[in-house]
């Protein structure tokens, strides 16, 4: 599959969103669907070098399935960008994380990120995480396509987090 910059982007988002759903089909368990969804976006989004979950565990977040160098294990929802999403509760596009206040620097090599909240029954769950070595990698075209990407998986996952101490459900 092309580049999802040299392809129209709603497109693209629309293609892997129908990708994603049968990879997940018949399978309801939360970190199994999330490692697939991690794992589909980090082979399919071009110039990315981390794409991850965080699920919220009180006022943190706490890392989940993901692609890439090592991460954060934990993340306090007063800070970065992933805590920064928790906070607004909405997608955040940055296109220099260096000229974000407060962001940290899991990987230095990253240079753009964009975060989308996971909601489940107006719950917030966590955090949907995706970095690019590229300044300006991510657009708001991007952040409505992989907001259509969690909902895939949100639809397709049951959120019994029993297993996260002091997880959410």
């Amino acid at each position: 599959m092309p580049d999802n910059v040299d392809m129209d982007k709603p497109q693209f988002y629309e293609d892997l969103a129908s990708e994603l759903a049968p990879l997940l089909s018949g399978e309801r368990h939360w970190m199994a669907n999330a490692a697939n969804t991690a794992a589909l976006l980090f082979l399919r989004l071009q110039r990315t070098n981390w794409v991850g979950f965080y699920f919220l565990d009180g006022d943190e977040l706490i890392l989940g399935p993901f692609q890439g160098e090592p991460a954060c294990t934990r993340i306090a929802i007063d800070r970065g960008v992933c805590g920064a999403a928790v906070r607004q509760q909405r997608t955040l596009v940055v296109p220099d994380v260096h000229r974000f206040a407060g962001h940290i620097a899991c990987d230095a090599a990253s240079n753009s990120e964009v975060v989308v909240p996971i909601r489940h029954q107006d719950r917030l769950l966590g955090v949907l995480d995706i970095d690019s070595p590229d300044l300006h990698r991510f657009d708001a075209a991007d952040g409505t396509g992989l907001e259509r990407i969690v909902a895939v998986y949100c639809n397709a996952t049951d959120f019994d987090m029993s297993a996260l101490p002091g997880g959410p459900c």
